[in-house]
């Protein structure tokens, strides 16, 4: 196990000193993996809804706002991670503090923003379904999107400055620092978790008290739901459906979130958790920024659609 000091000079988030060159190289390739596929998605996601004006709305203006965030992550902060894994452990690139600085404010930013941007596309939904047509559009004016997500990236601001204090993980047994900063993230996703949870069950409790409610509704923002857009199943079908793939957001978003609050606060009570476990709980919260365009995605046929007219298309018998 390593000591306090040597994780105090560890810059790396996710490798430790006496990793094996053949686990840095795995996690290095991981790294690359999900830089490469997070970047592209982001990018993907983003184009397409600057392009398609049928694709320009409420909803998708925080999932774009979520992608700019995630970007972040996967084309600036991943990149480095995967990098470092493969230079020798006592490079002068690894100990340097303003690099530390850094890296550490590009993935606060970039988390920060991209939970902010998880909850307020749930609540934008849960207010699109459970609230009248008239309270919907009355908050979600053009200003007021904007002011939310203007907000979200002046908050993710405020802890940016503590982010340092994160990746002397292993210090957390002698640094008193650390441990309240590791403290206040876990409270912090483990509220924010919550509020999403509200509003997403809240969605699943309408939706299936009341198909007829969803099925009036004549709103383009109902596309953006992870409900099947066309055609329309069964009305028990489409109740059970929808609910399954409210649920299994849910799911993969507490995969990827959990794991490290209750590390964290394992580690504030009782005794810190093995590197080992840190260091994966912190690597299941950094994949999500590349899977998060396609839990909003992949049950939208419009942007289904809008993805098939932009790519390439072999040209001949069976394209036709």
């Amino acid at each position: 196990m390593p000591n306090a000091s040597s994780w105090s000079a560890s810059s790396s988030l996710l490798l430790l000193w006496e990793d094996s060159s053949g686990t840095r190289i795995f996690l290095s390739l991981l790294y690359a993996v999900l830089a490469i596929s997070g970047t592209l998605s982001n990018v993907m996601v983003i184009y397409l809804v600057f392009s398609f004006k049928k694709l320009q709305t409420t909803s998708n203006a925080f999932i774009v706002n979520g992608c700019a965030a995630d970007l972040s992550v996967c084309a600036l902060w991943m990149p480095q991670e995967a990098v470092l894994g493969l230079l020798p452990p006592n490079s002068s690139s690894l100990r340097s503090a303003e690099y530390r600085l850094l890296r550490g404010g590009l993935l606060g930013l970039g988390l920060t923003v991209s939970l902010a941007s998880h909850l307020l596309v749930a609540f934008n939904r849960y207010v699109l379904i459970t609230k009248l047509p008239s309270v919907y559009q009355a908050l979600y004016q053009r200003k007021h999107t904007g002011c939310m997500i203007g907000l979200s990236w002046a908050l993710a601001l405020l802890p940016v400055p503590l982010l340092p204090g994160l990746w002397t993980l292993g210090s957390a047994q002698s640094d008193g620092s650390s441990r309240y900063t590791a403290l206040l993230l876990a409270l912090a996703v483990l509220g924010q978790t919550a509020l999403l949870l509200h509003c997403y069950l809240g969605i699943v409790r309408r939706v299936r008290g009341s198909a007829k409610r969803v099925s009036v509704l004549n709103f383009h923002l109902l596309h953006q739901l992870p409900f099947p857009a066309a055609p329309p199943p069964p009305r028990r079908a489409q109740r059970r459906l929808s609910s399954v793939s409210v649920l299994l957001l849910c799911c993969v978003f507490l995969l990827g979130t959990q794991p490290l609050v209750w590390v964290s606060l394992l580690g504030f009570f009782l005794r810190p958790a093995p590197p080992a476990l840190q260091a994966a709980s912190w690597l299941l919260l950094c994949s999500l920024s590349a899977l998060n365009p396609l839990l909003y995605t992949w049950r939208s046929e419009e942007f289904r659609r809008a993805a098939r007219s932009v790519l390439p298309r072999a040209d001949g018998p069976a394209a036709a």
